[in-house]
């Protein structure tokens, strides 16, 4: 168990961090918890342009035609 004097570290660059600087990402699919990371402010803006560069729609996924499917 920690505390503020013994601050866990960041799940990704290791390095302590207080719990209220921490942020933590949750994945989840179909309300299954699949991963969860506890990150540094630093770690989480890295995680966050990673995120967006990857999730980012490209050229090709533009052109072609997309249905939305619904049960």
């Amino acid at each position: 168990m920690s505390d503020e004097s013994d601050p866990d570290p960041c799940d990704d660059c290791q390095e302590p961090v207080q719990n209220a600087l921490a942020r933590t990402i949750r994945l989840t699919v179909d309300r299954s918890q699949i991963d969860s990371q506890r990150l540094c402010p630093e770690c989480f803006a890295d995680w966050i342009d990673r995120y967006d560069s990857e999730m980012k729609p490209t050229a090709d996924a533009e052109s072609t035609s997309s249905e939305i499917i619904v049960d």
